[in-house]
């Protein structure tokens, strides 16, 4: 399986810091040549610096590769620091067998004191030191306010107490690890998190959008079945009509964004099938733009409002009227649905339709939309405002036949 952007940002992480590791001797050892007046560079030294830090760069793939894991992503503290208590005694016994004896220090201590010596006392008292041998700790210092002498001497580094300082730097080092895992996993958790809200988004979305169609068509049968018996020719062409919605919603109603220009007609086709139906005693007025922009819009997000106008804002008895005006600025889609409210209505206006249609809202958009009804006296009135850029959308819904 291809590692995931995370997994080789966290390796290279540690391929950096290894690698700055590794070369940090070897700069300070030229640039010690070029500020102490050596002639060449001490690749012994450096190699026994290396020594040590491959120690530790063995421990560290152990402990990257094979022992944090048991904590990061298993959990299983136990095993871990069995394993850590068995990884630092193995290091504890690597230190004794390859550092150095008493013997060898005390003779780098020497050299390190006839080459202070040398440089601060002339080579007379320098030599005399080589001829003694290693001294004790009593070793004669240069005199105080000397430049670089305000206190005891100082020994090369892991020659003063070697065992404490490798040991601390190894436990410092399994903890930057730990560090840098549990922060990459915690990303990880979170960019996974983040994919099962979408899809649990996505889910959602889907379910409320299949529940409009049955209720669409029971409407819209209702209709038919008053017209069969009142006016069957008119019961014929609003056959058709549906004919050309139910084409809609089969092809058109399943995709995440549709063209704003095909649900605008989709829209003008039911207006148009209700339309058979009522006397001139219902006055319905659309005003819609005939050129709208490209741009795409989740299917089936109007026809709620302009059924629950229909349904609730007509009265046979009573003059009635339906309003409906969309329009588009700033990039943004207005619609506005206006109808008349009767007594016998009033109880029965809004209903699962307008939940379905504010949950599909607040999932596709977040809080990037207006949604609001006014229900006053003799008017019911809904205001729908969203965006029409595909940047404002809080789900991804790409459509590759729709340029938002």
């Amino acid at each position: 399986m291809k590692r995931t952007l995370l997994k080789q940002w966290e390796e290279l992480i540690y391929l950096v810091l290894w690698v700055i590791l590794f070369g940090a001797p070897i700069v300070s050892a030229h640039l010690r040549v070029q500020t102490s007046g050596q002639t060449t560079v001490d690749w012994h030294e450096i190699s026994y610096i290396w020594r040590f830090y491959l120690a530790y760069f063995v421990i560290f793939i152990v402990h990257n590769y094979f022992i944090a894991p048991l904590l990061v992503y298993k959990n299983k503290k136990g095993k871990y620091f069995t394993c850590i208590i068995i990884l630092f005694l193995f290091f504890e016994v690597y230190q004794y067998l390859s550092g150095p004896s008493h013997k060898e220090m005390m003779h780098h201590r020497h050299l390190h004191d006839i080459e202070v010596l040398a440089k601060y006392e002339g080579r007379q008292k320098a030599m005399e030191l080589f001829k003694r041998g290693p001294i004790n700790q009593n070793r004669p210092f240069p005199p105080e306010g000397r430049k670089g002498f305000g206190g005891p001497h100082i020994p090369p580094l892991f020659f003063g107490q070697p065992y404490i300082i490798s040991s601390i730097i190894v436990l410092l080092l399994l903890g930057m690890n730990l560090g840098v895992k549990f922060y990459f996993k915690s990303n990880k958790d979170a960019e996974e998190l983040e994919l099962m809200e979408k899809q649990n988004l996505r889910q959602q979305l889907d379910y409320l959008k299949y529940q409009i169609s049955p209720h669409f068509f029971m409407n819209t049968l209702n209709n038919i079945h008053a017209l069969v018996d009142i006016e069957p020719e008119k019961a014929k062409t609003t056959i058709v009509e549906l004919s050309k919605m139910m084409r809609y919603l089969l092809y058109e109603g399943n995709k995440p964004l549709i063209p704003l220009a095909v649900e605008i007609q989709f829209l003008q086709n039911y207006v148009k099938l209700m339309m058979l139906r009522y006397t001139n005693k219902v006055s319905i007025s659309l005003d819609i733009p005939e050129k709208v922009p490209d741009r795409g819009i989740p299917p089936l997000m109007m026809i709620t409002f302009v059924e629950n106008a229909f349904k609730h804002g007509i009265s046979y008895q009573e003059n009635s009227f339906i309003k409906i005006r969309a329009w588009i600025e700033d990039n943004r889609f207005f619609f506005t649905c206006y109808n008349s409210k009767h007594k016998e209505s009033t109880e029965e206006h809004g209903g699962v339709g307008l939940v379905n249609v504010r949950k599909r809202l607040d999932i596709i958009y977040g809080k990037n939309y207006i949604f609001d009804i006014k229900d006053i006296d003799n008017t019911y009135r809904v205001n729908l405002n969203i965006p029409l850029d595909k940047e404002s959308l809080n789900i991804d819904l790409t459509n590759k036949n729709i340029n938002t």
